[in-house]
Order: C-alpha cells, then structure tokens, then sequence
C-alpha cells in the first residue's frame, strides 16, 4: 500500500511569542481534499534525571499557572539559545535550578510531549557522579522554586500513585528506574536528537535574534 505524503500546501504564522509561536498550516489529506492543522511550535527542551550515590534524585516543586498549581518536576529547561547542544543546556539547568554538576552523562530518552498540536520534544538525561556548584543567581520565577532530594524508590512510587503529574518527569523517573533495575542500558548522549523542533529556532536566528531566541521585539 502507498502511504500518502501529508504536503504544507500554506502555512500562516498566527501568534509569534517569546518562548512559543502558533502558526496554521494547510495540509494534504490521503481522501485527496485538505485540512488546517494548528502547530505549537516550541524550542525544544532538556530535563535532568540526577542520581546521587545514595540512591536519591534532585527534584524540583515550581509553580505551574497552566494547571494552577505547584508540581514536582526534574531540573529542566528550554534551548532557547542559538546552536546551543542539548548537553550543555542540560548541565545549565542542573547547576541553575539544583547546585549540582555532575561527571557521568548519559541518554535516557527522548519523548514528543503532545504530538497532536506541539513540536516540543524533550531530551532527558541520566547524571551521575554529582557535586555541588555554586547556583547562579536565581530568575523570578525560580526564587519559589523549592528544590530536594527525594529517595529514588518514593520518586517511583509517586508517579505510580498519581502523585508527579509531570510528562517530563514521569518519563524520567520510568526510564531510570529501569536502568537502576538493571533491564536497560542507557545511550551515548550523542544519539541524534531526531525530533528536536527546527521550525522556530531556524526562523528566529534567520531574523537575526541570536544568541537568545526569546529577545523578540
């Protein structure tokens, strides 16, 4: 059976915000007519799964307005800098939002957060072998940010008990418990980032908005 190629016939770009752009495009169907898909485009994102030698993780609890509430997540951010590699917004994030750095990285999964509207995608890594670093000065938003560690067995049976709500963090959690089990390996943090979103980040450095991609006017 010939699979149909879905073809942007036209493409409108409808919101342009700093850290997210929705644009609307028109797409071919296999029935031979077309349809209007709304995009979320995204920058794309990396989040942290840090284990130290006792066998505990680095959570954070930051305030999330979508949903109205406070939710334990992992340290995590968006690539929200030009050419920036995942690895290295990784390790920001970890000594921004937890103190730490760590000597042992590893790839754990990649995961397409809500593939029906949203070209977030999100890489999340395995780090080990921690130490602390000093935390740079925290944003607004990060100073309610309430950071612990949590014994990696309770983080586990938080999210099978509905506790971490958290998409990113659940996959995190998941992924890692099997590798702690000893059923799976990691990946080489080189592993290409297949679905890391372009649509945004190409158009951004393309108007010149370099090296921080949010600085729209």
């Amino acid at each position: 059976m010939t699979r149909h190629s879905f073809e942007v016939t036209d493409s409108e770009l409808l919101v342009d915000a700093p850290i997210i752009s929705l644009r609307r495009d028109t797409v071919t169907m296999p029935g031979g007519g077309t349809a209007k898909r709304e995009i979320v485009e995204h920058f794309g994102a990396v989040a942290v799964v840090a284990l130290d030698d006792q066998n505990r993780i680095a959570m954070v609890e930051q305030y999330r307005h979508s949903v109205g509430a406070r939710l334990w997540e992992l340290p995590a951010g968006i690539l929200d800098f030009a050419g920036e590699e995942p690895l290295t917004g990784a390790e920001r994030e970890l000594a921004e939002e937890a103190g730490l750095a760590a000597d042992s990285w590893s790839l754990l999964t990649d995961i397409v957060t809500s593939p029906g509207f949203c070209e977030e995608t999100v890489r999340i890594f395995l780090a080990r072998d921690l130490r602390e670093v000093e935390r740079p000065e925290v944003s607004e938003e990060e100073a309610d940010m309430n950071f612990s560690w949590v014994p990696f067995h309770e983080a586990v049976n938080a999210v099978m008990a509905g506790k971490i709500a958290n998409s990113i963090a659940l996959a995190g959690i998941m992924t890692a418990a099997e590798v702690v089990a000893g059923r799976h390996e990691t990946r080489d943090i080189d592993t290409p980032f297949e679905f890391r979103p372009r649509s945004m980040p190409d158009r951004r450095q393309a108007q010149g908005i370099v090296p921080d991609m949010k600085q729209i006017r």
